[in-house]
């Protein structure tokens, strides 16, 4: 994946933001919903440091009312945002090549207690434990951008249990506490239907996941491809090319992916591959199934003497690639964490409040919609109009 670029069509290397904002929302029922939806991207990709309502209303309208126009627009509006996702997938794979489906989390901090699925966790990147929500995101990687495209919003179980909770976010019924893999496959899902993309492959970090056995048999029994960072812990059964396939049935003769290093891998074949700032590490390759499933896989372990604490591992169902081939889409989840930073740094990820299930999702459809087109089209023409669209209208 390094050293490719994107090849953008032609229509959209020089798109308005107006045109953009139409393909994406022109499905909103009333005109002054598809201004608001342009002001607030426009907001987004103008407005300096905290992208907050206020500061993006001053941004596109001098008049008083604005900021309150915008956070009804935001924050209680009705408006379905799938429409806009589904626009948003078309765009994005017709400016693109999607190399893989990358799953990356997102955790926005929040104070109190009220804001749509806040919880305490403990955040492995921070180092600690916060207060935050915590979204779901698949983007589309192709060579060096990740585009995110879907987004789930995780509920912790009291957000499915407490009804005053709900209705004071406007939770909708079909919103509840799920398990983290299956918002992983539902997103895959429906991103693949949209798009056509059943045969791209989905890259997902869950090497500190407990599940990450069960999510790569779901995807196995879907027929996903996939390239999987997994723990050292998980369990696998090993064999050679031309040895016995061995009994899938069977726990006996199970090791854990460290386990198996240590006993074996010395008498393994090794691949070097070059990885940026690191140099050439090598990668041990080997044919391993999973307790209770009959899917094989590849299993690619870093062997870095080096390196403190336990192996990093992947497995993959890209049986026919070369290791350096699967090593290098398994580095798209650091790419994809990557962006989540930009988004928050650049796009305005964190600084909306979130207070409502609706809020939180027509917000992360913005806060990707302007990535895209900050990535995707001529940064020129982000430029705010002269004249005020909004001051007639707030």
């Amino acid at each position: 994946m390094a050293g490719q670029h994107l090849v953008l069509s032609p229509q959209w290397r020089a798109a308005s933001l107006d045109s953009f904002s139409e393909t994406l929302f022109g499905h909103l029922p009333r005109a002054d919903q598809r201004r608001w939806a342009l002001g607030y991207l426009r907001g987004l990709l103008t407005t300096p440091g905290k992208k907050s309502i206020r500061r993006l209303a001053a941004a596109i309208s001098a008049s008083p009312t604005a900021s309150q126009s915008l956070q009804q627009f935001i924050n209680t509006s009705p408006w379905d945002w799938e429409p806009a996702r589904e626009e948003l997938t078309r765009f994005v794979r017709g400016c693109t090549t999607p190399l893989a489906l990358t799953v990356a989390t997102a955790f926005l901090p929040k104070r109190g207690a009220y804001s749509c699925g806040v919880h305490r966790r403990f955040v492995p990147r921070l180092g600690r434990t916060i207060n935050c929500q915590s979204g779901v995101g698949l983007f589309l990687s192709s060579g060096d951008a990740h585009l995110p495209v879907d987004w789930r919003l995780m509920l912790p179980e009291r957000w499915s249990d407490d009804a005053q909770l709900r209705e004071r976010a406007r939770i909708p019924r079909t919103a509840c506490h799920r398990p983290y893999v299956e918002h992983i496959l539902d997103m895959l899902d429906v991103v693949s239907s949209r798009a056509g993309l059943t045969a791209v492959p989905a890259v997902v970090d869950m090497s500190e996941s407990t599940d990450a056995a069960l999510l790569a048999k779901e995807l196995s029994r879907r027929g996903r491809s996939f390239v999987m960072a997994v723990p050292p812990g998980l369990r696998i059964l090993p064999f050679g090319p031309r040895a016995a396939p061995a009994d899938p049935q069977d726990a006996q003769g199970t090791l854990s992916v460290q386990e198996f290093l240590r006993r074996h891998g010395t008498r393994q074949t090794y691949a070097t591959m070059h990885t940026p700032g690191r140099g050439d590490v090598r990668m041990l390759s080997t044919w391993v199934r999973l307790p209770g499933s009959t899917q094989t896989c590849r299993l690619l372990i870093e062997w870095d003497p080096t390196r403190q604490g336990p192996p990093r591992a992947w497995l993959s169902t890209l049986l026919d690639e070369r290791a350096g081939r699967i090593a290098a889409l398994a580095q798209v989840t650091s790419g994809a964490a990557a962006t989540v930073t930009r988004l928050e740094e650049e796009c305005g990820l964190l600084d909306f409040e979130g207070r409502s299930y609706p809020g939180w999702h027509h917000h992360m459809t913005l806060v990707s919609a302007a990535y895209a087109y900050s990535r995707l089209c001529s940064p020129a023409s982000t430029a705010p109009d002269a004249s005020d669209l909004f001051s007639r209208t707030a």
